[in-house]
């Protein structure tokens, strides 16, 4: 762990936000700010790279999320989501995942034992269900008889893990790279449509049936292809009490950028509970149909646009 994600960990930063025109131009953004997609944290590199290959051909921007959440969720040195995730406190690896279109179907799937690619899942939800969230051993039925693979999710790594963490069986839910993160990742296609999806083994050594923001529509994910859509990272508890990415969403139709809506979206929480506020990390991360992004400082986040492949840090409420 290098000493610029040691610093952050010492932060009790909650988010804030850089716009898209600081990071790509002097210029406001026009009609060819598309395609484009974000996506929280350093493994959004490899998933970017992913959704790019489908935006760049012309594809639709609910394939390009697809195939971006699958990229982490299915490598197991990625510790927080999909295969080799860390388990809750009873060792075994729960996983939670939406997915949301231009047209506003969504679909969902919470504490899904056995199965890679539950971003896959929520999406099969949307599209051959009249639900919009499956859980529990009901989505492990749903994706078994719809032909996915049921695997043993925990690695030896996370389960050496585990094991130390009994030991003393503390639990700080404090959401940093090395107890949890959760890959959001946004896309704006080529005919201007926006989608999302969020995917997540959530808080590590959580209690038994905990499920945070991930898949709940509105919080952890929302697309509104009118106006903009957000996804969320960090403590989930603290997202669903003001249902965040819908209300930075709302914020921008209200006629806020997306980073004076992920800021306003944080104050939110500052203000509901101060001290709370500062024991724990939320981030959110925003896209508008003009091309803007943000996200929380410390949080990394990935960007594909252009030719441009990079990886950029935001700045904090807190510091």
């Amino acid at each position: 762990m290098g000493s610029s994600r040691r610093q952050f960990l010492k932060s009790t930063a909650l988010l804030s936000a850089v716009p898209f025109t600081q990071a790509f131009s002097k210029t406001k953004p026009t009609a060819g700010s598309k395609p484009l997609v974000i996506s929280t944290w350093d493994f959004g590199l490899q998933a970017n790279e992913a959704a790019w290959q489908i935006l760049k051909a012309g594809g639709r921007a609910l394939d390009a999320v697809e195939a971006g959440a699958r990229v982490p969720e299915g490598d197991p040195r990625e510790r927080s989501v999909g295969l080799g995730g860390l388990p809750d406190r009873e060792g075994r690896v729960t996983l939670d995942a939406c997915i949301m279109d231009e047209n506003g179907n969504c679909g969902s799937v919470a504490f899904l034992e056995h199965i890679v690619h539950p971003i896959s899942v929520a999406r099969m939800v949307m599209e051959k269900t009249p639900h919009v969230m499956l859980v529990g051993d009901g989505a492990l039925q749903f994706a078994l008889a719809n032909g996915f693979k049921k695997e043993n999710l925990l690695t030896k790594e996370s389960e050496k893990t585990w094991k130390e963490w009994l030991k003393k069986s503390e639990y700080k839910p404090i959401a940093n790279i090395e107890n949890h993160d959760t890959i959001g990742i946004l896309a704006l296609d080529e005919q201007g449509n926006l989608s999302g999806a969020c995917t997540t083994s959530g808080m590590a050594f959580k209690m038994r049936g905990r499920v945070g923001d991930s898949p709940i529509i509105g919080a952890g994910l929302y697309v509104d292809n009118e106006i903009g859509a957000a996804t969320s990272t960090g403590v989930g508890e603290e997202v669903i009490r003001i249902v965040g990415c819908h209300l930075v969403v709302e914020l921008m139709r209200q006629g806020n950028s997306p980073e004076d809506a992920c800021r306003l979206a944080v104050e939110r929480i500052i203000k509901k509970n101060p001290t709370r506020a500062k024991e724990v990390q939320v981030g959110f991360l925003a896209i508008n149909k003009q091309g803007a992004y943000c996200l929380q400082p410390g949080f990394t986040y990935a960007v594909h646009h252009a030719g441009q492949h990079a990886l950029h840090r935001g700045k904090s409420v807190f510091n």
